[in-house]
């Protein structure tokens, strides 16, 4: 195949990014050519990109897998990790299959193989984008362990939390609450299997919460749901933000416990037992699930996607906008 063009979306500095063309190379073996029909803004770290705000001591583990450029800047990145689309050209067991890959906003793109994730029929294109937040949410279930009859509570509906929601509404809990001040995202938890309610409506004596509000306020609430000796997952991505908690009152006297969870590495509670394909099986079962479509918007077609991230940025609402692809 002769040497082609593709087009790819590029954060050129701080509020600011565009569409650049750039030259893509025929595949080799091993490889595979892909030409997109979706892709999903995760709205925490695509944003936190946007706006410049990855702090240089984590920008390397914040790296995605195909990203180019420097989080920190000044140079321009092309980032994003939630991409839909069809193998056009490569290995022959390949071509013509439906895949999920961790790349950027581009329309054509070519990766190796190991880097693709087949998709069932059961998995629409649109709500397949959701794989890498599910991947996150199934890892974050692995580190809170809920058991049979908890009592449990998502605190923040963003596309994070949407998803812990869902996925936890498939347990036998006693109770599953979605704490959010936004009325909309209330709303939307009865269509996840769970309540909604407003933080100052939440009911306390919680044995987990998942945190995934990425505010001081949301954290010192999710503590606050908590009863003695239970635990919050905290899922928020803070980028350069500083977070203050009140670990006094009565935190030690009642056992209280926080644990990170973040999905570059699988949780060590199943690590032993499930790699990084392992966890992305579970997660495309739990995207056979339709409930999940509630959470996405659009969709915004790629050549709208510069003005889609000031709008999000600018504070326009929806968990998880799909962009599309006529190519």
């Amino acid at each position: 195949m002769a040497r082609m063009r593709a087009r790819a979306y590029w954060t050129v500095a701080p509020g600011h990014g565009e569409i650049r063309g750039e030259d893509l190379r025929a595949p080799v073996p091993g490889e595979a050519l892909v030409r997109a029909t979706a892709s999903g803004v995760s709205r925490g770290s695509e944003l936190l990109v946007h706006r410049g705000g990855v702090p240089s001591s984590v920008a390397g583990r914040m790296r995605a897998p195909f990203q180019v450029g420097d989080l920190t800047g000044p140079g321009p990145v092309k980032y994003g990790y939630l991409s839909v689309g069809v193998v056009e050209d490569g290995d022959a067991e390949w071509v013509g299959r439906r895949v999920f890959c961790l790349h950027p906003h581009q329309d054509r793109y070519v990766v190796p193989v190991e880097a693709l994730t087949a998709l069932p029929d059961a998995v629409p294109d649109r709500r397949a984008v959701l794989l890498g937040t599910l991947e996150t949410a199934v890892n974050a279930l692995w580190d809170g362990r809920p058991l049979y009859g908890d009592r449990v509570a998502v605190v923040g509906g963003g596309m994070v939390g949407a998803s812990v929601t869902a996925l936890l509404a498939q347990l036998p809990l006693e109770r599953l609450e979605l704490v959010d001040p936004d009325p909309d995202r209330v709303a939307l938890a009865p269509h996840l299997g769970a309540r909604g309610v407003s933080p100052d409506d939440a009911t306390g004596g919680c044995d987990l919460v998942f945190h995934c509000s990425a505010t001081a306020a949301g954290l010192g609430r999710a503590l606050s749901l908590l009863g003695d000796e239970g635990e919050v997952v905290e899922l928020s991505w803070y980028g350069d933000r500083p977070v203050s908690v009140d670990l006094g009152s009565d935190f030690h006297a009642r056992r209280l416990r926080v644990r990170a969870s973040q999905v570059s590495r699988v949780s060590p509670h199943r690590a032993a037992r499930r790699d990084h394909a392992g966890r992305m099986g579970v997660a495309l079962r739990a995207a056979q699930d339709p409930r999940l479509d509630h959470l996405l918007a659009g969709p915004t077609p790629f050549e709208q996607l510069p003005a889609l991230m000031g709008r999000l940025a600018a504070g326009e609402p929806g968990l998880c906008h799909v962009v599309g692809y006529d190519t």
